[in-house]
């Protein structure tokens, strides 16, 4: 059940993200010759006008292989004889679907459940807010510059502030329609971890439309926000090789999801892989946009560059910086698959 079920959160991903591309191709007049969901081999595929519609082997990725992308082509409708600014929204519209899609699977939970107010449950005796009098209901506003929509980010904040230690913390928050700051410096517990001293319940608020949309946007920038700073505590040595997981430590991240929360019912599984699929997807479209060669982000830049000088970079430079790093992405891949193994059977 879990390959089944990480086939479909993966596919579907995938081939949003490819959508992306294609619906922009179209709308901009460049001719798409494949749009597949896979890699290798074809199992299905027909065509239809000009494009062939593909289902291959190998269930990871995808493609929307569109003419003169890679390649110098005299066709008027190729990619590269398109306005710099053409080919700039269809690069980036494959990431840019991927957050709507994470939009749209969070206006199905948020609907649903509601969202984590961050709103302060339990006032812990003996640490900073309670010094300072903040009380349980007291709504949290702001951490030092980082504005909290809900009630996750705190824990982010707090998690990812431990470097810091007793640092000072600027605590922004509302009671009975009125803002109070204070300034509170974290406590040490008896695990070594830092701690405010307040935390919030669990339990979810549920809201009419205008609200389920607000915070539909706040849950995608959630887990944005989550990607970056976990890709900088990973560039800054904080998180190890083995807490980077690849495609499939994530099957298995699904299985065990799927496991635990079966005997909740069908419809506790629906919201979580609901989660996972919305965590997968913001998380592809910000991989998406770094700037490394052969992935949508190093292509912008290229295209960028081109935009600000007037003049396209030679095609065959361009095309050989992005072959090194798809080799690149390709033995990553490799080390990333072989860790995932690891772990699971070591």
């Amino acid at each position: 059940m879990k390959i089944i079920l990480a086939l479909l959160i993966f596919s579907l991903i995938v081939i949003i993200h490819e959508l992306g591309h294609f619906l922009l191709a179209k709308k901009n007049d460049i001719a798409v010759t494949e749009f597949s969901l896979g890699m290798g081999p074809r199992l299905f595929s027909t065509v239809k006008g000009e494009t062939r519609y593909s289902i291959k082997l190998l269930p990871f990725g995808g493609s929307c292989l569109m003419v003169g992308e890679d390649e110098e082509s005299d066709d008027v409708n190729a990619f590269n004889n398109k306005s710099v600014f053409a080919r700039i929204s269809v690069v980036f519209a494959g990431p840019l679907f991927n957050f709507l899609l994470a939009f749209v699977l969070s206006i199905f939970i948020v609907g649903s459940i509601g969202y984590d107010a961050p709103v302060v449950w339990k006032i812990s005796e003996g640490y900073p807010a309670e010094t300072a009098g903040m009380e349980a209901g007291d709504k949290i506003i702001r951490l030092n510059d980082t504005r909290i929509h809900v009630y996750r980010e705190v824990s982010l904040f707090v998690q990812l502030n431990q470097k810091n230690g007793a640092s000072p913390v600027e605590v922004e928050y509302e009671r009975d329609g009125e803002r109070y700051t204070v300034s509170l410096t974290p406590r040490q517990a008896e695990n070594g971890m830092y701690y405010l001293g307040f935390t919030g319940s669990g339990v979810r608020t549920k809201g009419g439309p205008l609200t389920t949309l607000k915070y539909s946007a706040y849950e995608v920038k959630y887990w944005i926000s989550t990607t970056l700073k976990s890709l900088g505590m990973l560039f800054e040595g904080q998180v190890s090789a083995d807490d980077v997981s690849g495609p499939v430590g994530i099957v298995n991240i699904i299985g065990d999801t799927y496991e635990e929360s079966k005997s909740d019912g069908a419809f506790y599984v629906w919201l979580n892989m609901l989660n996972i699929a919305i965590l997968l997807s913001a998380n592809l479209g910000v991989m998406n946009l770094l700037p490394i060669p052969a992935l949508d982000g190093g292509r912008l830049v290229f295209l960028i560059i081109e935009a600000i000088r007037g003049k396209a970079i030679d095609p065959e430079k361009e095309g050989m910086i992005h072959m090194i790093g798809l080799m690149a992405l390709m033995v990553l891949m490799v080390f990333v698959m072989f860790n995932d193994i690891r772990q699971i059977f070591w």
